[in-house]
């Protein structure tokens, strides 16, 4: 089982190259992963493997998966018809559709994730799949990302399923915590019992019927038919709308007892099956036809299964592989139908029945297993239902003869949208004389291999109706396992499945079903008639919206009463809670033996006084580069306290750091004015605020102290980190081994910090790669670019004894001989320090981010003395692709770490010997060291493209804009000019200055600000 979810997660990666090549080809080659894992599953049905991946046990993580009979139908259906969707895509689509090498990796990589939804035994993996589902689910549904149709569907059916699955997850902690396993196979065999399972129950029911589009979460399934068919097809009719009714199927076997389970599974179940019929006859769309009759069969499924006894489990899940058959074929039908005739609209078809018989054929085989006709295995599973439900006779709270009438009722709805889908589809209508529609005479036919996959299936209804012994034999395996002899919800006598179970009360029901169904179907235009003006019971699209317009207006209304614009207001804010909190609470405790003691070393105590001035004079001073360098000293010093407390590695960084921190904040403070005015009150509020917050440290650190009762990690933790990680400098092994999981969430905040100061600075786009010394005529702006770079460009010798080649394309008044000539010396020294520290931090102070940190500094000293050519001379790639490149490394060690059947994230140790140097021995940790090198080198990068090179740029077209004399004329583009902000212009115009301000006039036309001109 393993394997086949490697092989699917292989198959969508290589999917995209394959289709970038092959075109709409590339899908039988595809199709082939989940088709050859359909006949392993096949020829595993009377067996139960089971296999087990240790991930991360400490959290109940692990690969637990295991294949009952219940998981092997879900993965025939999940596997088999996702084989044949993507044969199908071959016809479906044409080559010059936009991401189609997207759509089959997602499709590939949806197959897979469903397979292991349905196989996993894990709680918390089961999660983990389930939620990717939705995830893949969204770019299906918007894989046409240029309408607002789909954008809207997509995200409409994240927001659902993915909330309805996090209070899922809830109940599922609930559930496992009571019964003290995360597995789901324990939790059915043992259920809990207790006042909080009942909230429990309830969570896991809003995450299945979220997912299973049941009332009154089912409004997200008919907005999501905006997707291409072959989605329709799959995600919506055969695979991740199954899931609920999968997962209360999975659980009913344990929980029917409880009647905070069966019944809200019954009632919602039966609400959905018969609103949904009737809303199904009332539309247009053969696709909005078949997405209301697919709520409306999931509200079926879901109550049978719901119930929860031998025999209903088996008549539903009979009722589940019919529909996953004839929806699935009547879906793909339809995508034929709209290929064909450019509609789907039932008043537009007139004639396609004669015109296209073998698709009128197929599309009817399917529709009769539908409306449960015989001998199909449509009319086996509805059979089943009737006589399974009428004759269970311990629902919770609702009598059997009444969800047998809602069952009956929506039977007879179901019949009749039927008969409306089939004779709308392909009868001849007398609006069009008894001819052929327009869309019809000129649609084009349908190929061969395009009807087969929907004959198949179609087929396979017919046949297995016909011989329904092996769905018996398979479905049988796993009611009898769930429900044994004895047990409270097994049948008496129990059920099997056939055609004909003699003349009875099933049938007397079967036969009212077609005659009122057929009856409702002839008196359509009367229930057309009855079309509500506004819904009884509302609209669920409108309520959604509201519900969504309410948190807008509240978050906005919270985030206005609570964040006024003021960065100190804010701050102010998150420390005040900070220290109150906090400290009432550990005030109201009682301690004894609190004791703090000097430092013993006395170099600390010497140190703590600059820094204590400086912490005071950072709330006085007014200047803000002052205050900033006061800041700085009190880092610096916190570093020499580090270093004296034997944490050498520790004070390293912290010195890196801190460096790196002054010059992100010089960077800023340039574009600030000087000096920001203080009130004495506002002072003296900063003042106190931060007495505050460091009287808790110091409280929260004695409490710590006084609460320890063991011996300190710290005596024993070099020890364990060269056992573990077979290093000497514990921080760094910590931080790639021991504790990684830790260090790649951090890494992957720093990128996302990135992202957002770049999305901040550009506004809507990166700044990309650094321009370099042959862009200097197109970057730089006017004249004075063009003779700089003419310098560089056709005369590099015209200015001999260069010590930077990007100071000579800066202005004059920047540049400082001494700093380029110590940039020219200290660069390599600084680039081989920083590979020092890499290579050597797993022994020795250092490590990927220290030596990160020094090739960040290598630039920025580089970026001071050269400006933004030398900067892009340096390292002339985007700072986002070092950033993915990076995190890419980092995540990629935990995916082999498990490749080889290690926890992920393990390091192992490779020793040899080479001649020059000796015995060498690697630790494989390194790469992921590598990856956190590589982001905090892209970090750095990033800064200083976003707060240094873009701002630069800014600041020099101002100054050329100053420099452009104008005269006294009346036109619009001299008006426009005038308007810049921070411009002043007096004088003669010249022709720079005509064109500079013909820009702006027409991005003032255009509604641009010139604040946002690039």
């Amino acid at each position: 089982m393993i394997v086949i979810l490697a092989a699917h997660a292989v198959a969508a990666l290589i999917a995209i190259p394959l289709v970038l090549r092959l075109g709409r080809r590339a899908f039988p080659l595809l199709a082939l992963v989940p088709a050859l894992s359909t006949v392993w599953v096949a020829a595993n049905l009377d067996t139960t493997p089971t296999e087990t991946l240790q991930w991360a046990p400490a959290i109940h993580l692990a690969l637990d998966l295991r294949m009952d009979a219940l998981s092997a139908l879900m993965a025939l259906i999940a596997l088999g018809v996702g084989a044949l969707v993507l044969f199908y895509c071959t016809w479906y689509f044409d080559d010059s559709e936009p991401r189609l090498h997207l759509f089959a990796a997602e499709m590939v990589a949806f197959a897979g994730v469903m397979f292991g939804l349905v196989v996993a035994d894990n709680l918390i993996l089961l999660y983990i799949f389930w939620e990717i589902t939705s995830v893949l689910s969204f770019l299906l549904v918007g894989h046409y990302a240029e309408r607002a149709s789909s954008r809207r569907a997509a995200a409409q059916a994240l927001l659902v399923t993915t909330l309805g699955g996090l209070a899922m997850l809830v109940g599922m902690i609930i559930l496992a915590q009571e019964t003290g396993s995360y597995l789901l196979s324990d939790i059915v065999a043992s259920p809990p019992s207790g006042a909080l399972v009942h909230w429990a129950l309830g969570l896991v029911i809003v995450g299945a019927t979220s997912k299973s589009a049941i009332a009154p979460l089912h409004f997200w399934l008919p907005g999501a038919m905006t997707a291409p068919t072959p989605v329709s097809a799959y995600l919506h009719s055969a695979a991740m709308v199954k899931a609920g009714v999968f997962l209360v199927a999975a659980m009913s076997p344990g929980l029917s007892g409880s009647s905070t389970w069966q019944l809200p599974l019954v009632g919602l179940g039966l609400v959905s099956l018969l609103m949904a019929g009737w809303r199904a006859l009332r539309e247009s769309d053969l696709k909005l036809v078949l997405a209301f009759g697919t709520v409306s069969q999931l509200g079926f499924l879901l109550t049978l299964v719901g119930i929860g006894s031998r025999d209903t489990m088996l008549a539903g899940l009979t009722m589940l592989l019919a529909h996953s058959l004839f929806k699935s074929a009547l879906f793909m039908s339809v995508g034929v139908i709209d290929k064909t005739t450019g509609t789907r609209e039932i008043r537009e078809l007139s004639g396609l029945g004669r015109k296209r018989p073998a698709l009128a054929v197929f599309f009817t085989l399917a529709a009769a297993s539908m409306a449960g006709l015989p001998p199909f295995l449509g009319f086996v599973g509805k059979e089943a239902a009737f006589a399974t439900v009428l004759s269970e006779g311990r629902l919770h709270g609702m009598p059997s003869l009444v969800v047998t009438a809602g069952l009956v009722v929506g039977s007879i709805l179901t019949f009749s949208y039927t008969a409306r889908l089939v004779m709308g589809a392909f009868r001849t209508k007398r609006i069009f004389d008894g001819k052929a529609s327009p869309a019809v005479a000129e649609s084009r036919p349908a190929g061969v291999f395009f009807l087969s996959v929907p004959a198949v299936l179609a087929t396979a209804g017919l046949v297995l109706g016909l011989w329904s012994a092996p769905v018996e034999s398979l479905l049988s395996r796993f009611v009898d396992t769930a429900f044994p002899p004895g047990s409270p919800w097994a049948a008496g006598e129990t059920y099997h499945l056939g055609l004909w179970h003699g003349i009875g009360i099933p049938l007397a029901l079967t036969f009212v079903v077609y005659v009122l169904g057929m009856m409702l179907y002839v008196a359509q235009r009367t229930v057309e008639r009855l079309r509500f003006q506004s819904p009884a019971l509302g609209n669920a699209d409108r309520i959604y919206d509201a519900v969504l317009r309410f948190f807008d207006v509240l978050s906005l209304r919270l985030t206005g009463s609570t964040q006024r614009g003021s960065l100190p207001l804010t701050l102010g804010i998150i420390l005040f809670t900070l220290v109150m909190f906090p400290l009432v609470s550990l005030l109201v405790g009682t301690r004894e033996g609190l004791q703090m003691e000097l430092s013993s070393n006395p170099v600390v105590l010497i140190v703590m006084i600059p820094m204590t001035i400086a912490a005071i004079a950072a709330t006085l001073l007014r200047n803000r580069l002052a205050a900033v360098i006061a800041m700085s000293v009190t880092g610096y010093g916190v570093a020499v306290v580090f270093a004296f407390h034997g944490a050498p590695d520790l004070a390293l960084t912290q010195v890196l750091v801190e460096t790196l921190m002054m010059v992100a904040f010089v960077l800023v403070l340039r574009t600030m004015p000087a000096e920001v005015p203080l009130s004495n009150g506002f002072r003296r509020l900063r003042a106190w605020l931060g007495i505050g917050v460091g009287l808790l440290v110091i409280i929260v650190g004695a409490y710590a102290i006084n609460a320890r009762q063991d011996p300190a990690v710290s005596t024993v933790f070099a020890d364990i980190a060269y056992r573990i990680g077979n290093g000497s400098n514990a921080v760094n092994v910590t931080l790639v081994d021991i504790r990684a999981w830790d260090t790649l969430g951090e890494i992957t905040v720093l990128l996302v910090a990135a992202t957002g100061v770049a999305s901040l600075v550009f506004r809507n786009r990166r700044y990309g790669s650094g321009p370099r010394i042959a862009d200097a005529d197109k970057t730089l702006s006017g004249r004075r670019g063009m003779e700089a770079a003419r310098i560089v460009i056709e005369a590099p010798g015209a200015s001999p004894g260069r010590w930077l080649v990007g100071a000579t394309v800066r202005d004059p008044r920047a540049r400082s001989l001494v700093l380029e000539v110590t940039t020219r010396l200290i660069f390599p020294t600084m680039m081989v320090l920083s590979l020092f520290f890499f290579f050597a931090g797993h022994n020795n102070p250092g490590g990927g981010f220290a030596g990160g940190l020094v090739a960040g500094l290598a630039l920025v000293l580089r970026y001071l003395a050269g400006g933004r050519y030398e900067l892009g001379e340096a390292i002339p790639f985007d700072a986002g692709r070092i950033l993915g490149a990076g995190l890419l490394l980092a995540a990629g060690t935990a995916a082999a770490s498990m490749a080889f059947g290690a926890p992920p994230l393990s390091s192992a140790t490779i020793e040899w010997t080479m001649p020059v140097f000796g015995d060498v021995k690697l630790v494989t940790a390194l790469f992921f060291d590598a990856g956190v090198y590589l982001i905090v080198v892209g970090l750095v990068l990033d800064i200083l493209r976003s707060l240094g090179a873009r701002l630069d740029l800014n600041e020099e077209d101002l100054e050329e804009l100053r420099a452009i004399y104008v005269d006294a004329t009346d036109s619009p583009s001299t008006a426009a000019l005038r308007r810049v902000p921070g411009v002043d212009f007096p004088g003669p115009r010249s022709d720079l200055s005509v064109r500079r301000a013909e820009r702006y006039e027409a991005a003032e036309n255009q509604g641009v600000t010139p604040e946002g001109m690039p």
